[in-house]
C-alpha cells in the first residue's frame, strides 16, 4: 500500500512542478493539489479525533499548520522564480486550500454556540485566527532565514 509521507509529498510536488508546470493547465494544478490537501486533511482528522463537545483539534491544527506552510510558500514564491505561478496554484491554492478549512471552523463554532459553549467558541475563534496568523509570520521568518 502506498503511504503519502511528507517526504514523498514534497518529492511529488517538486516533480509535478518540474515536469509539467510549463504546459499544464492551471485548473489541473489546482485540482490535483486540492485532492492532495484534502487527503492530508482527512488523515489529520483521523490522527487527531475529537469528542462531541471538545476542542476541534483537527481543524485547529490544519489551519495553524496551513498558515505556517503558507508563510514559507509566500516568501519562497517572492524570490522571483520563473515557476512561481504554477507552484502557487498547485501548493498554495490547491494543497493548502484543500488542507485548511474555514467552513469546518465556522461549523464547529456554530455548534459550540448552539450547545451554549460561548466561552469555548470565543476562545476557539480567537486562538484559531491569532495562531494561524502568527504561524504565517513564523513561516515567513523561517523562509527568510533559509533564503536570505
Amino acid at each position: 500500500m502506498f503511504r503519502l509521507t511528507p517526504a514523498r509529498f514534497l518529492w511529488l510536488a517538486f516533480n509535478i512542478h518540474r515536469r509539467y508546470s510549463a504546459d499544464m493547465n492551471p485548473i489541473i494544478l489546482v485540482m490535483s493539489g486540492g485532492a492532495m490537501g484534502a487527503g492530508l486533511r482527512y488523515g489529520l482528522s483521523r490522527a487527531l479525533p475529537v469528542g462531541a463537545a471538545g476542542w476541534p483539534w483537527p481543524t485547529f491544527a490544519a489551519n495553524v499548520v496551513g498558515g505556517l506552510c503558507m508563510g514559507i510558500l509566500a516568501l519562497w514564491l517572492l524570490r522571483g522564480d520563473n515557476a512561481a505561478e504554477p507552484l502557487r496554484l498547485f501548493l498554495g491554492v490547491g494543497v493548502l486550500g484543500g488542507f485548511t478549512t474555514f467552513s469546518a471552523f465556522s461549523l464547529e463554532m456554530a455548534q459550540m454556540v448552539q450547545r451554549g459553549q460561548m466561552g469555548l467558541a470565543a476562545l476557539y475563534a480567537l486562538a484559531s485566527v491569532l495562531l494561524a496568523l502568527g504561524a504565517v509570520f513564523a513561516g515567513m521568518a523561517i523562509a527568510k532565514a533559509i533564503w536570505a
